[in-house]
């Protein structure tokens, strides 16, 4: 039998699999063992942790707005989780991205009254099959009850006890990316523009962009202060130091890329050259493996979308 480490290294491989192919894979995936874990973020955000990407919880007595939803068979368990906080009912739902983790359970919070809302480009690629060059994460068009009933294009403010304010990036983790500052609290969720201590997945298929994950992460810490958390959509929690350690990381991934496809050097040549392995053993270690991480940094700087 396997070691319970290596049986944990595999579910995680298996979880990982959300990440990176939507809904489709994570249906197959067995959730009987997942428990959904909140922790105090400050003032009134939780964060929920469970399987895919990490969950907001703003608490007040006048409601709670969730940011994401991880997968369909876990909303019970983060119903139950965000009730044990002793707050009044969900009201509001907001997706960071379209990805299947992370807007997994939109159908079930959808058909329970919850007012769905994320940036226009989510409502699209929610609305419409999902088509790309790795087959295994296509996707289809959700039901109705799934999508966005309230979509924005630059911000928008919810005003539920404290202000929550989602601000849109374009063209970073994907086309449809927003962080939302909760003010009061000093709490920032920077869904899929921060996975902490670790290579972020770029998703190019989906109007991704390292340049737009960079501008918005110094777009959050231009908000942010000393005491600022941070709630990234994948690892544990984060201070400012730590999100100000992974922009540097991408930045160097950037210009070292950057200055080796000026020499002309081939996508293959520039894998081949590990330009980042003093960082690969530390960042590289995560969902994204160094050889992915390069290839999304690499693609970033072939398309023009800054």
């Amino acid at each position: 039998m396997k070691s319970t480490s290596a049986l944990l290294k595999t579910m995680g491989a298996v979880m990982a699999l959300g990440v990176a192919f939507g809904a489709p894979v994570a249906a197959q995936n067995d959730f009987s063992n997942v428990e959904i874990r909140a922790e105090h973020v400050g003032g009134n955000v939780h964060v929920l942790f469970g399987a895919g990407g990490n969950i907001g919880a703003l608490t007040t007595e006048d409601g709670v707005v969730l940011i994401d939803d991880q997968f369909a068979p876990l909303t019970d368990r983060i119903l139950k989780a965000v009730e044990a906080l002793e707050s009044g009912p969900v009201k509001f739902l907001l997706n960071t991205h379209w990805h299947g983790d992370h807007t997994g359970g939109n159908e079930n919070l959808g058909k329970a009254g919850v007012v769905i809302v994320a940036h226009d480009n989510v409502y699209k690629r929610l609305s419409e099959p999902q088509r790309f060059e790795n087959a295994r994460r296509n996707t289809e068009a959700r039901p109705k009850e799934a999508l966005p009933v309230l979509s924005f294009n630059d911000e928008v403010a919810l005003h539920l006890g404290e202000e929550a304010r989602a601000y849109h990036v374009a063209h970073a983790h994907t086309d449809g990316d927003s962080f939302i500052h909760f003010t009061e609290s000093n709490v920032i969720h920077m869904g899929d523009l921060l996975f902490v201590d670790r290579y972020p997945f770029i998703d190019i298929g989906s109007g991704g962009n390292l340049h737009g994950v960079i501008t918005g992460i110094k777009q959050a810490l231009a908000l942010a202060d000393a005491g600022t958390a941070f709630i990234g959509g994948h690892g544990p929690l984060a201070d400012r130091q730590k999100v100000e350690r992974y922009l540097q990381v991408l930045e160097v991934a950037r210009d070292r890329v950057a200055a080796l496809r000026e020499d002309g050097q081939s996508l293959e040549q520039v894998i081949a050259a590990k330009p980042m392995s003093d960082y690969d053993d530390a960042w590289g270690s995560g969902f994204i493996n160094p050889e992915a991480f390069l290839r999304a940094v690499y693609q970033s700087l072939e398309t023009a979308h800054h």
